[in-house]
């Protein structure tokens, strides 16, 4: 980002472990900053776990901000302050120095007010990086994200609209959904609505099971480059909590850490099922199967 002129502000408060401490937790709270706000309305919740990056960029603290996501922690804070929220596919932008939780979901992206921001942000951080083998399919030569940004780029595009997943649980949100429909429809877009995931209620049990084991093994294998003598295992951190429970868990405790210092290493039969099983539900049975059937 400096070497395309960024200038670097600050880092921002976010969701203690980025929301996988705890199946309780607070988006937005962690016991070094506190809460972060919506800066729209002081008392709504930021979304997670890219919280203060939400609320910074939204709050026009700075041009844009990077966010990390394994599950929703960009895309989310992005909708509830009126961002544009890219969640890149896995290999396009390095992951090197993300604390992690899941190597086959981690990544960083870009949180900023318009699409052309985003695009530009993406332009500089998307590329090869020797530290992160799944950047290496990345072609040598970068994509230029802004080339398509057209006000006809709509026209002929087919569109699918995931109904059945993802809509009434807000009669205001499903309002601002539908308009934003009805503008891709009189840009030229051609809407298939429904166009229904058909495994996506199928997703969640195996992804947490994913989530858990790569959890233990991912952070453990973070920790031991850190050279943290207290704090180098999974263990060390919920035995660090334990002792600082008044500061680190006041609202919320740590089952999720409990679980995945549970788990056994990656070769284990249950996460070679679950990791294969999820790519199968996310995938080819998935969005790819929609995508297919719709011609989208």
């Amino acid at each position: 980002l400096r070497t395309a002129g960024a200038v670097i502000i600050g880092k921002t408060n976010l969701s203690e472990w980025a929301n996988i401490r705890s199946t309780k937790s607070t988006s937005g709270w962690s016991g070094r900053g506190g809460l972060v706000k919506n800066p729209y309305v002081l008392d709504r919740n930021p979304c997670g776990s890219s919280s203060g990056t939400g609320a910074a960029i939204a709050a026009n603290l700075a041009a844009v901000g990077v966010g990390t996501e394994t599950d929703g922690s960009v895309v989310c804070p992005s909708s509830v302050a009126a961002l544009v929220g890219i969640k890149p596919t896995i290999g396009l932008v390095s992951r090197f120095g993300i604390i992690p939780i899941s190597h086959s979901q981690d990544t960083a992206g870009p949180m900023a007010r318009t699409v052309t921001d985003a695009a530009v942000l993406l332009n500089a951080m998307a590329g090869a990086d020797p530290r992160d083998a799944a950047t290496s399919s990345t072609p040598a030569v970068r994509e230029d994200y802004t080339a398509a940004l057209k006000a006809t780029a709509l026209q002929g595009a087919r569109i699918g609209v995931a109904r059945a997943q993802y809509f009434g649980y807000s009669a205001q949100a499903d309002s601002l959904i539908e308009a934003a429909i009805m503008r891709m429809k009189v840009q030229g877009a051609t809407i298939v609505d429904p166009a229904d995931i058909p495994t996506a209620a199928r997703l969640d049990a195996c992804e947490i099971e994913v989530l858990l084991y790569e959890l233990k093994a991912d952070l453990n294998a973070y920790l031991a480059t850190r050279g943290i003598a207290t704090a180098g295992t999974l263990k060390d951190l919920i035995a660090f909590n334990e002792r600082e429970r008044t500061r680190e868990m006041p609202y919320f405790g740590q089952d999720l850490f409990v679980r995945a210092e549970a788990k056994g290493p990656l070769t284990t039969p249950e996460y070679v099922t679950a990791s294969g099983l999820c790519r199968r539900l996310a995938g080819e049975q998935g969005i790819d199967a929609v995508m297919q059937m719709h011609q989208l």
